[in-house]
C-alpha cells in the first residue's frame, strides 16, 4: 500500500484493486505515464498534476491511462471555457453561499443502500426548497452543484465509491424551466460528465 492509498478500509483496497485494476506496486508509475501526456496538449493550463489529483482521474476510469488523461484535458478544458463560472468559484461568492444555504445540494444522511457502505447520494432539492431566481440564479445552482462535488471527490473512498447524484424536477414551475436554456442544460450535463 502507498501512502496515496492510506486511509482507506480493507474493502475499500479490495474494490480499487478488483473493480478499479488498482494496483499498489504500479500506482506511481500509472499517475506518471498520465502526467507525461500532458505535454501533448499544450493548449490546455493544467493547473494541477499532483499525484493525488491524477489519482482520482485513474480511478474514475479504472486505470484506463488515455482515457483518464482524456478525462482530466476534458476537466480543465471545460474550465477554460466557462472562465466565468470558476471565476469565484468558493462558498463564500454570494450566489453560492446563498444555494447552498438553501439547500442546493443537499446529502442524504445514509449511503446508498445498494452498495451498503459506499456511495454518498447528493440530492439538490429543487421541491424542497423553493428555487428563487431573484436570490441566485440557475448557474449559481450548478456552481454549488460543482463545488459540493469538487469538495466530496477529495476523499479516497470516495474516488473508489463514487457517489449518486438524483435531481427531482417535479414541482419544477414552468417560470423557473423558462430560464432551462438549452445552452444551460448543456452547461450543466458537460459539467457533471467531464468533471465527476
Amino acid at each position: 500500500m502507498t501512502h496515496l492509498q492510506a486511509g482507506l478500509s480493507p474493502e475499500t483496497l479490495e474494490k480499487a484493486r478488483l473493480e478499479l485494476n488498482e494496483n499498489p506496486d504500479t500506482l506511481h508509475q500509472d499517475i506518471q505515464e498520465v502526467r507525461d501526456m500532458v505535454i501533448t496538449r499544450p493548449d490546455i493550463g493544467f493547473l494541477r498534476t499532483d499525484d493525488a489529483f491524477i489519482l482520482r482521474f485513474l480511478r474514475a476510469r479504472k486505470f484506463q491511462h488515455f482515457e483518464a488523461f482524456r478525462l482530466l484535458a476534458q476537466y480543465f478544458e471545460y474550465r477554460q471555457q466557462n472562465l466565468d463560472m470558476f471565476k469565484s468559484f468558493k462558498a463564500t461568492d454570494p450566489g453560492i453561499k446563498q444555494a447552498l444555504k438553501d439547500g442546493f445540494p443537499g446529502g442524504l444522511a445514509k449511503n446508498d443502500a445498494q452498495d451498503f457502505s459506499t456511495s454518498v447520494v447528493i440530492a439538490p432539492f429543487l421541491t424542497q426548497s423553493p428555487l428563487n431566481i431573484h436570490r441566485y440564479t440557475l448557474v449559481d445552482i450548478l456552481r454549488a452543484i460543482l463545488l459540493s462535488l469538487e469538495a466530496m471527490i477529495e476523499d479516497p473512498e470516495l474516488q473508489v465509491n463514487g457517489f449518486v447524484l438524483i435531481i427531482d424536477w417535479s414541482n419544477f414551475t414552468f417560470k423557473q424551466a423558462s430560464k432551462l436554456t438549452p445552452s444551460m442544460l448543456r452547461l450543466a450535463i458537460e459539467g457533471l460528465q467531464v468533471t465527476f
